[in-house]
């Protein structure tokens, strides 16, 4: 019976995004909300039945949301990036978009800290804030497998990081709907907007057929004799960048004995796949996006599934929800302001916010949703600096924080 509810749910998570995505064509509102945000609101309600009395499938579901939260986001990067268009004038942008996006978010943290930081307590460690503060760095540089590795180090309770990811869950989840709905559009009108630039006509010609197939179903012929071919060369390419980069991050993690693992595991499926969007014949795959992109939006619904309010207590961790609340609307708001004054275009701006603010997986989601796909690389690349110094700095803000 076990294998029967886990199939009905893996059905359910692959399905739903076919099912939204025929509603949003079919219907204006919904296509203007788009699919992103309607798969994150059917996540979300998925995932909090349980406030109703009526949970789903409660022992199996954990576990299919951990396999498909972690193999969705590494098969649609190559997918995503076998088509990407790359130029050389965005280095200047991407460059200070990286430096300015870190000083935003270390400002934000060390403000958030002496705002909120006398309401995080705790009776047995007087630095339990400036633990957390630390804790904080590595999610909002790296992402949660840096949160993980400093909670660690710094001995922060298991249930203070149950409640500290699932407030970021919800902070996150609302500064995504920001930003895919109406923030996008205000920073470009804000910033310099770059993002309808091509290096070449036949780079633009691709850009132009793709916001035509966009508008209409950009999976119509999919499973045609040609289209299925196609789709299964992706495939195979992928699963050829996945299985190498795999190896070499699991070699490398043993070889090293410290864990690097998903730090090398993207930087590994970024570096092939760029390399591979260099071969004419992988870069003329016809579906490789658009499949890379259903898988973002299944890892969409899954990730907001993920985020159960049932298990919070809002009453007592209130400061750590003002505190992560002040650090990602802080954050963007310093890291605009640095924009205007450096003259970084508005899309660089935003992909390097979310990247810091959400982790590189996040980083294809989001730039589907800017309808942009030149900013995938300065995304990633940025991500993979921050995993790298994650770490380093969460332990350098606690310290920080510990004499402030």
């Amino acid at each position: 019976m076990a294998i029967v509810k886990t199939i009905l749910l893996v059905l359910m998570f692959l399905l739903t995004p076919a099912l939204v995505l025929k509603l949003c064509r079919k219907f204006t509102w919904l296509e203007k909300l788009g699919p992103i945000v309607t798969l994150y609101f059917v996540g979300a309600a998925i995932g909090n039945l349980s406030l109703l009395g009526i949970p789903l499938f409660p022992e199996e579901m954990p576990r299919v949301q951990n396999i498909l939260n972690s193999i969705m986001v590494p098969l649609a990067i190559p997918l995503m990036l076998f088509g990407c268009v790359f130029r050389k004038s965005d280095t200047r942008d991407q460059l200070l978009s990286m430096i300015s996006g870190l000083v935003a978010v270390v400002i934000a943290l060390v403000v958030g800290y002496l705002v909120f930081g006398k309401m995080i307590v705790s009776a047995d460690d007087p630095q339990y804030a400036a633990r957390v503060g630390g804790m904080l760095t590595g999610s909002y540089t790296g992402g949660t497998v840096n949160m993980a590795s400093i909670q660690k180090m710094l001995g922060v309770p298991e249930e203070s990081f149950v409640v500290a990811n699932t407030f970021d869950m919800i902070v996150c989840f609302t500064y995504l709907m920001f930003l895919v709905s109406v923030g996008v559009k205000l920073f470009r009108k804000f910033l310099p907007n770059h993002s309808l630039q091509a290096v070449t006509a036949e780079d633009e010609a691709i850009l132009a057929r793709e916001v035509a197939r966009q508008k209409e179903n950009p999976y119509k012929g999919l499973f045609t004799k040609e289209g299925l071919w196609s789709a299964a060369r992706s495939f195979g390419a992928t699963i050829l960048i996945f299985g190498v980069s795999f190896g070499v991050a699991t070699l490398i993690n043993k070889a090293v004995k410290t864990d690097i693992f998903m730090m090398v595991f993207i930087l590994m499926l970024t570096s092939l796949g760029i390399g591979a969007s260099f071969l004419k014949p992988v870069r003329k795959l016809k579906y490789s996006y658009d499949i890379g992109m259903y898988l973002i939006y299944i890892f969409s619904m899954v990730v907001a599934s993920m985020a159960d309010l049932s298990k919070i207590d809002f009453t007592g961790s209130i400061g750590i929800l003002g505190y992560i609340t002040l650090i990602v609307f802080g954050s963007l708001l310093l890291h605009t302001l640095f924009a205007k004054i450096l003259k970084i275009d508005a899309d660089t701006m935003v992909i390097t916010s979310v990247t810091y603010i959400n982790s590189p997986p996040f980083v294809p989601m989001v730039a589907a949703a800017m309808k942009n796909r030149n900013v995938l690389l300065p995304g990633l690349t940025i991500g993979i600096v921050g995993y790298a110094i994650g770490n380093y700095l969460g332990l350098l803000i606690f310290e920080l924080l510990s004499i402030l």
